[in-house]
């Protein structure tokens, strides 16, 4: 999904291998309408993978740079373990718990559009009690990415006043 396709899964190999699994699917009674409509949109997400999991990659590596250039007492990110489009966020303090932190970033408030005139929501996931994970897909453009520091920013310096 992360390419584009509107469905989790493509299932390719050869001829025998795919009968197979569409006879399997049939007798769990499984059934695909517009079936090419998915395979087309899996198609162009796989000719374009490389481009889109490079650009992913390189928005997800700029946004724990970004972090870390921040120095922010609230959170943290180890650089070393941005490999791919995923970034874990250490929470420090009791304050925010990941789960309000992620709040605070979806929410947009008169206060931070007066500040920094623009209304930005960022959805993150409360991944553990002191950790919150984001994820790049091909809809987050490198300009989304530094809005979603920009906020970070924000709320972090909000929490602290």
């Amino acid at each position: 999904q992360g390419l584009g396709a509107p469905a989790g899964a493509v299932l390719a190999g050869r001829r025998e291998f795919v009968a197979e699994a569409w006879r399997v699917r049939k007798l769990l009674g499984g059934g695909m309408r517009q079936a090419g409509v998915l395979a087309a949109a899996a198609h162009v997400g796989l000719e374009h993978a490389e481009a889109t999991l490079r650009r992913d990659h390189d928005n997800a590596r700029c946004f724990a740079e970004g972090i870390q250039e921040l120095n922010l007492p609230l959170c943290s990110v180890s650089l070393a373990a941005v490999e791919t489009n995923i970034v874990m966020v250490s929470i420090r303090g009791g304050w925010p718990s990941p789960a309000e932190l992620c709040e605070h970033l979806r929410a947009v408030s008169e206060e931070e559009l007066a500040e920094t005139g623009q209304a930005v929501s960022v959805l993150l996931f409360p991944w553990s009690a002191h950790t919150v994970r984001a994820v790049w897909h091909r809809d987050v453009s490198a300009r989304d990415t530094e809005l979603a520091k920009n906020k970070l920013e924000f709320v972090a310096r909000k929490c602290q006043e």
